[in-house]
């Protein structure tokens, strides 16, 4: 992923709203419509939501050379895609992030069924197909099983981490493990032990734990102390259960220490990587395309290494929270012309300058050898990230809300939290209250 592309998903993330977007004018004119299948004389046109830095005029005019149709993009905006699936005048593709939108689309039925598509191809073929792809699976009832509904274009293990060996050699401390996870009260010693302040605020931030948003954050953890978020039927959460209460108490904890950016304090770069780069942060929980920023600045590279995704409990996972990627509405007008776009883009030379970027795992099993191993880091962060694979696993998301709903409740109720010092109990039960309120109407739409 492109650097300003996770920017824009840590605003997601946290739970920030996504402004109404003004239509982009790097491709043809767009009047708003979906794909109609319009455009100049016979010519096909495709349409299609998603970044422009992602899917800007160089890849536009790619995609229209080799496809032979006209590319119509839409600036990604979360209420005008509801608005047009809504009409049944959707876009023909979709830019999402598999690990949460999947669940919410696919039980609306809103999302078109790719497995005929996958059975066909000699592009794409399921065999080939990335573990972390069943993120897009999803048979009615929970995650990871069932129809493919769409496709990861690249991804990461987004509880990995990197750390700054300078900064960790100047206040005398053992470099993390290239193999074995760190508990996450270790992680948060580090951090202590890492931070610098000047006049009450802080110069150099030790840890940031939740660069890519709070609930996934929490998901994780909880996870990998033997638990989970959600109730089995996905129906509601419950963040009173030990292993939640022991995910939320750390991150209470975490960000009363103010040793990182947090719901509190945000990082006023507004992500990981300017901070980072200005030697101004020790530890950035962020996953392996990190290290497509870090490996651009090679002073930055020499001090920069890779490790495992810490761990709360003894249920060692490495999950996912995004695997961004495409899927195709069912009511789009022009399903095929995206399916060929879909093997443009996911197995033709876009995918392989991908895999080579060093910006994200490949999401074909068939590009894993075209990871960057150049430079000392790649090579050192390939090894690491090969071991972790190990530990990969689908965190079923629930069909009965939106993760940037659940985000911004946790940004409303913890600073307040925080501020008066509530115990985790309590706030768990306000969560509890809140979230669950929120689900049982996403519930009822559902029927």
């Amino acid at each position: 992923m492109t650097s300003l592309d996770r920017r824009r998903f840590l605003a997601v993330s946290a739970g920030a709203a996504l402004g109404a977007s003004a239509l982009s004018a790097c491709a043809a004119s767009v009047d708003g419509s979906g794909g109609s299948g319009g455009g100049s004389g016979s010519k096909t046109t495709l349409t299609v939501m998603s970044h422009d830095n992602e899917l800007d005029k160089k890849t536009i005019q790619a995609a229209e050379e080799a496809l032979g149709f006209e590319i119509r993009f839409i600036a990604s905006d979360d209420t005008k895609l509801n608005a047009m699936l809504a009409a049944k005048n959707p876009p023909d593709l979709v830019r999402g992030l598999g690990a949460t939108d999947t669940p919410y689309f696919a039980a609306r039925g809103l999302m078109e069924n790719l497995d005929p598509y996958f059975a066909k191809s000699s592009a794409l073929k399921a065999s080939d197909l990335d573990p972390v792809n069943d993120v897009w699976r999803y048979d009615g009832h929970k995650q990871g099983a069932g129809p493919r509904y769409g496709m990861a274009k690249d991804y990461s293990q987004d509880q990995m981490l990197w750390y700054r060996t300078d900064l960790l050699d100047a206040a005398k401390l053992d470099h993390p493990s290239a193999t074995e996870p760190l508990s996450y009260d270790e992680l948060l010693d580090l951090g202590e032990r890492l931070v610098k302040r000047r006049l009450g605020k802080v110069r150099v931030y030790g840890l940031n734990a939740t660069g890519l948003g709070n609930f996934s954050q929490l998901m994780g953890m909880t996870a990998s102390a033997g638990g989970s978020l959600f109730a089995e039927d996905l129906a509601s959460v419950d963040f009173s259960s030990p292993e939640a209460l022991k995910a939320l108490k750390w991150l209470l904890e975490y960000t009363k220490a103010d040793i990182g950016p947090n719901v509190v304090n945000p990082n006023p770069d507004g992500w990981d990587w300017p901070t980072y780069q200005a030697n101004r942060m020790a530890i950035a929980c962020d996953g392996y395309w990190f290290g497509g920023a870090i490996g651009g600045d090679p002073k930055v590279a020499k001090v920069s290494r890779f490790a495992p995704a810490p761990q709360l409990g003894s249920n060692r996972i490495s999950p996912c929270f995004s695997a961004t990627g495409y899927w195709i509405p069912k009511s789009a007008k022009n399903k095929d012309a995206a399916w060929k776009f879909f093997e443009w883009y996911f197995g033709g030379q876009p995918a392989k300058d991908r895999a080579s970027s060093g910006w994200g795992i490949p999401t074909l099993k068939s590009l894993h050898a075209q990871m960057p191993q150049n430079t000392a880091l790649q090579k050192q962060a390939f090894e690491v990230q090969q071991q972790e694979l190990d530990y990969f696993k689908v965190l079923t998301f629930s069909p009965y809300i939106q993760l940037a709903a659940l985000d911004a409740t946790l940004s409303q109720v913890l600073p307040k939290a925080v501020r008066s010092g509530t115990s985790a109990g309590k706030v768990a039960d306000n969560l509890n209250s809140l979230m669950n309120n929120q689900m049982a109407k996403g519930k009822q739409v559902l029927g």
